[in-house]
């Protein structure tokens, strides 16, 4: 009996000395986080003034102080303006020459002749090819129960343009929608495709201000006239029905480009039938 109590004591005295250890690791572990806790507000500097729109201001070092150059001997920067004496990189102005620069040696690109033509009136068509245009349907960016102009492919973003577009056949098989289109060039793959499908294509002429003027009309107050074809070979072009050119008779008598305003030409006769 004696043994019995003897232990029940022992094990209360193990317990009550794991209670007291247990404590005491708490109260340890809350100090150092108190001290952590009053370090860091120590470490922080609080601000001396209420802060404001009128007291705001950048960090010191944040603006580097800008560089006071000519006035006087003791600054250091003073007579020279620490460029030195003479010389290339004393002088005023730019004084790094641009590419190609050659320190007065005739540079390579002036010694060698350029060889071959170089036509300054060809017009740079951006290819157009149709199952892009299919592709720009299915994705709601054109509307094939309308006539597709070049405003239509340039509001899309179909295909980037500074003189116009030519329609290519790459890709015929992949169109399946009938469209009405009008576009500066067009193969004839593509012609075939689109009329299979019941479509049509017509190649209108635009200048450079008619080509403006039709993609950006917000910024006339007044439209300018369409001009025609300027040289021969441009209005043989369009005045072929093989090519079709919006001014052949057989494309006029079924079909008015939108894009193209007979009444503002400047000469009235092409309203009725084009005569150069």
């Amino acid at each position: 009996m004696m043994f019995r109590v003897g232990f029940q004591r022992a094990a209360q005295v193990a317990q009550l000395q794991h209670l007291f250890a247990k404590r005491l690791v708490i109260n340890n572990v809350h100090t150092s986080v108190l001290a952590n806790q009053e370090a860091i507000s120590f470490s922080v500097p609080r601000p001396t003034r209420i802060v404001g729109l009128n007291n705001l201001s950048d960090n010191k070092g944040a603006r580097k102080t800008k560089k006071r150059v000519g006035r006087g001997h003791g600054s250091g920067h003073g007579k020279t303006c620490g460029r030195g004496q003479k010389g290339q990189k004393s002088r005023s102005g730019n004084s790094k020459p641009g590419p190609g620069f050659e320190g007065g040696q005739t540079p390579l690109s002036q010694v060698f002749p350029k060889r071959g033509f170089k036509n300054p009136f060809k017009r740079e068509l951006q290819p157009l090819n149709l199952d892009r245009i299919q592709h720009w349907i299915n994705t709601g960016r054109l509307d094939a129960s309308k006539p597709i102009t070049l405003r239509e492919i340039h509001a899309a973003n179909a295909v980037r343009f500074k003189e116009g577009v030519i329609l290519l056949g790459r890709g015929a098989h992949a169109l399946t929608s009938p469209i009405t289109i009008e576009v500066t060039k067009a193969s004839s793959q593509a012609v075939k495709r689109i009329e299979e499908l019941g479509g049509k294509v017509v190649c209108v002429y635009h200048n450079r201000l008619a080509l403006r003027a039709l993609l950006h009309p917000e910024k006339f107050a007044i439209l300018p006239k369409s001009a025609n074809p300027p040289t021969a070979k441009l209005r043989r072009f369009y005045e072929n029905p093989e090519k079709r050119g919006f001014l052949a008779k057989e494309i006029r008598e079924s079909y008015t480009p939108v894009s193209f305003n007979f009444d503002r030409v400047p000469n009235s006769k092409v309203s009725s039938e084009a005569k150069w």
